[in-house]
């Protein structure tokens, strides 16, 4: 992309609910460390029935959109291309315009996962567990296809969610083992722990966790720490929060949507760790 020195650009969020996205406080810290006085960043209360009339009214002063749940598969017949990336798990979180008025989508979680790992050491895992089987879980699967050399479990609460990941599994080309939610203890003993549950979700867990436990990587950054990343960091575990994860994807999506890279990501984690303190 072409970025038009000196003229004011626009880019924003979108989902719902949304008031309580760090996305602005991240990506207005990056335009101020970079320089880009004329650029803007907001968010907007849109589902998934505005949507198409909201981009369809975007003029050209518009670089580019981040998107939450619940668009980020309804955006996908919007748009003029999506990459591989997004089409591997069907979910698109980021959308940047052309200047010739082309809408390009991808999917920055994915590789914010991987990156947010690899900023913790951990580059390779011989297996890892997933807890939870939503939309956040199969981003998760995407990013182990990347770094993991063998089995990956799932813990669900239901067949259908078991049948999805393990369809997940097939088509990323990852071992998929899924096991029930009650056994969910089981998976604090794996190399790599990856959380994509709600808040409070794994806090009947925290007992379970091993004496030497490895790496969580918990998706949640409000409230933080959880009940079960507490535990794991007490017990002298490694621990990857959301607030990593959400930091990563945004560097990214700063890069694709200004053309400047790299992304000042000091800048934008101390802006998040600002916003959430003031929560």
């Amino acid at each position: 992309m072409t970025v038009r020195e000196g003229e004011a650009r626009r880019a924003a969020v979108l989902g719902s609910p949304i008031a309580h996205s760090l996305s602005p406080v991240l990506h207005r810290a990056a335009y101020e460390e970079l320089g880009l006085a004329d650029w803007t960043y907001d968010r907007f209360e849109v589902d998934e029935a505005a949507l198409p009339g909201f981009i369809e009214k975007l003029g050209p002063e518009w670089a580019g959109l981040s998107l939450t749940m619940p668009l980020k598969r309804a955006v996908i017949p919007l748009l003029d291309e999506i990459s591989d990336t997004a089409a591997s798990v069907e979910a698109v979180n980021t959308v940047v315009f052309t200047e010739d008025g082309r809408r390009l989508g991808d999917n920055t979680d994915i590789p914010g996962m991987v990156e947010a790992l690899r900023e913790h050491g951990i580059d390779r895992v011989e297996s890892a567990a997933i807890l939870g089987a939503g939309a956040t879980a199969s981003s998760a699967l995407a990013a182990l296809s990347r770094i993991c050399e063998g089995e990956v479990v799932v813990y669900v609460r239901s067949a259908a969610r078991a049948a999805e990941m393990r369809e997940w599994g097939k088509r990323l080309d990852v071992e998929v083992r899924t096991e029930d939610w009650d056994d969910a203890a089981q998976a604090l003993r794996a190399p790599l722990v990856i959380a994509t549950t709600p808040a409070g979700t794994t806090d009947a867990l925290t007992s379970a966790v091993p004496e030497r436990p490895a790496t969580l990587f918990d998706v949640l950054y409000e409230p933080w720490p959880t009940n079960l990343a507490a535990r794991w960091s007490a017990y002298g575990g490694a621990v990857v929060s959301g607030l990593d994860l959400l930091v990563h994807q945004a560097v990214l999506q700063v890069e694709q949507m200004t053309g400047h890279a790299p992304a000042p990501l000091a800048a934008m984690r101390a802006a998040g760790e600002r916003g959430l303190t003031r929560a």
